[in-house]
Formats: C-alpha cells, sequence, structure tokens
C-alpha cells in the first residue's frame, strides 16, 4: 500500500482532530482545524452530527494514529503483533514500539518541526545513531542510543534556527541544541505520549 498523497491539513479535517503533521501551521490560526474544522467532502457542510458503527470508530482511530506517525497498514499491524506477544498491556506497548522509531525520536528531539519532515532528514542521511549513519526512518532505537546530526551537516540552512534555542521535549529523550548531539535516555512509557490516542480501540479492531 502507498503512503496517503491527501493533503496534510485534509487528513487532520478527516480524523477530526490535529495530527501536527505541518509542524509550526498546526499550531498558528492558518491551521485548517482552527479555520475549517468539518469533515472534507460534500458531508462536511452538514450540520447532522456523523455517528460511526463501534467498527468505525475503531477503524477511524487505527487511520488517525497510522497518518500521525506516517506509517503503513503493513508496518502498523506488525508493530501490533509484536506488542500482543511482549508482557503488559498490548495498546500501550505498541504506542512505545511506534515512538522508537527513528524518525519519531528526530521529531521529539525538536530537531524536525513535523515526523514527516522528521522522516525526510533521515532519509537524506543527516542524522547519526551511535556515531554511524542511519538513513532508514522505522529504525528503532533503544536505551542509552545517542543521536545526533552529521557533522558535515550541522551547518545546514534547516538547522540553523535551531542552534542554541530552547526545546521542549518528553523526557525520556535529551538533545542539546549547541553541540546537536542527543540521547534516549530511557524507553517510552504510555505517560510520555501526550497526543490523544485511545490505543485499546486499536487493539480490539485487530483482535476481531
Amino acid at each position: 500500500m502507498a503512503r496517503t498523497i491527501q493533503p496534510d491539513c485534509r487528513q487532520c479535517r478527516r480524523e477530526g482532530c490535529k495530527l501536527f503533521l505541518k509542524g509550526e501551521r498546526c499550531t498558528s490560526k492558518k491551521c485548517a482545524m482552527e479555520r475549517r474544522p468539518v469533515i472534507p467532502g460534500q458531508h462536511g457542510n452538514s450540520k447532522r452530527r456523523v455517528a460511526f458503527s463501534e467498527y468505525g470508530t475503531q477503524l477511524r482511530e487505527k487511520q488517525k494514529v497510522k497518518r500521525m506517525y506516517g506509517v503503513l497498514e503493513k508496518q502498523f499491524r506488525k508493530y501490533y503483533e509484536e506488542a500482543s506477544k511482549k508482557a503488559g498491556v498490548t495498546g500501550e506497548n505498541m504506542l512505545s514500539l511506534i515512538e522508537r522509531r527513528l524518525d519519531n525520536v528526530v521529531y521529539r528531539m525538536g530537531i524536525a518541526t513535523s515526523r514527516k519532515n522528521a522522516r525526510q532528514i533521515v532519509n537524506h542521511g543527516h542524522i547519526t545513531v551511535n556515531g554511524r549513519r542511519v538513513n532508514i526512518p522505522s529504525y528503532r532505537v533503544k536505551a542509552g542510543d545517542v543521536i545526533a546530526i552529521k557533522e558535515n551537516k550541522q551547518e545546514n540552512v534547516a538547522f540553523k534556527p535551531l542552534r542554541g534555542s530552547k526545546v521542549v521535549m518528553p523526557k525520556w529523550v535529551e538533545f542539546d541544541t549547541n553541540s546537536f548531539v542527543g540521547k534516549v535516555v530511557a524507553l517510552p512509557v504510555r505517560e510520555d505520549i501526550d497526543a490523544d490516542i485511545k490505543e485499546q480501540l486499536i487493539v480490539e479492531l485487530y483482535s476481531r
């Protein structure tokens, strides 16, 4: 299955919430969810509330999370299957695995303005893990991994505004905006994921 080519803002409107796919635009008044928070298409102008079946509600939650992280269906199911084999709560295990994707870590550290932007940065070979260049967005980090912007890329115009800036990030990662070096301090747990996600709905969907 190919990655969706729908405009980012249209995806947010379809899911009825901000997916933060366009960086700073998502927190400004230009955000589509601020200007036109209705479902795209002919049903978007209807004043009637769209009621989903149980299956529809579960499906929409899965689609929302897939779009939020930029993960394809095959990859997403693999995360679920792996999570279901681990000890603990399946939904929380699944989110922890997805959070450990390198593109998400780059985003969480503030190196990129969105996960989509982070995926491009990783694809272009700008990131190193423990001193080695890694250009696979789905690469899974481990606690203790050192994440850095490649030395010969640090003067890239895209990273100049980052130098010396203050970045708000979750407690399981750290990043020095002066040296452009960060670290995965610990593995993410459910409390570290601030997005409005009802992971149990996704587990119920895959458990059918």
